[in-house]
């Protein structure tokens, strides 16, 4: 189960994570925190609680203290996907996207496919202008997902930027037609 050993009881941890996600829907993050540490003060360690709070701290922006929780979730169950994709986004949020790519790159060890991590990947290889290699997972991922239009978007980002500008406009128009809102593509059209 969740708890080894319970130095709190059931219904505690209970209420904690209610109240936690109560406030997370209202956009009180900070009170969504406080509801959390009652949790986390009686397991510094487990992985649950400092998932929780390095997902709240994260849309708190406070992106180092989401860091750092996120690693002890890590620490807590080194192969959990969830946590390792989580650390991606205060790395993201602060641009340090040579991190994103380590980080995404210990996902596809374990889980080569992982929607997200490929999707991060591309994301964090086309900033820092490695266009084919964000070409590749791009093309790696539609053969999966051919119609997605998020990978779409960054094959044509990374073709456009590698100066195939007329295959980069061609999936653009192509991501219009399976979403006529897409505001990457049509601004790429303009």
């Amino acid at each position: 189960m969740l708890w080894l050993l319970l130095s709190l009881d059931y219904a505690t941890i209970k209420e904690a994570y209610h109240k936690s996600y109560t406030y997370e829907a209202k956009g009180r993050y900070e009170d969504a925190i406080k509801a959390m540490m009652v949790v986390y003060e009686a397991y510094p360690d487990a992985y649950t609680p400092n998932l929780r709070l390095g997902w709240l701290y994260y849309l708190a922006k406070k992106y180092a203290n989401s860091e750092y929780h996120y690693k002890k979730a890590i620490k807590a169950a080194p192969y959990s996907v969830e946590a390792k994709l989580g650390l991606t986004l205060p790395y993201m949020a602060q641009g340090r996207w040579k991190r994103v790519e380590g980080t995404t790159g210990e996902i596809l060890k374990t889980d080569y496919y992982n929607y997200y991590a490929n999707l991060r990947l591309c994301y964090a290889l086309r900033h820092q202008k490695k266009y084919s290699q964000a070409e590749k997972v791009a093309r790696k991922m539609l053969t999966l997902y051919p119609t997605d239009v998020s990978f779409l978007n960054e094959l044509a980002l990374a073709l456009y930027y590698q100066g195939k500008k007329n295959d980069a406009l061609a999936i653009f128009a192509d991501v219009l037609i399976l979403d006529p809102d897409n505001a990457t593509a049509r601004s790429f059209l303009k």
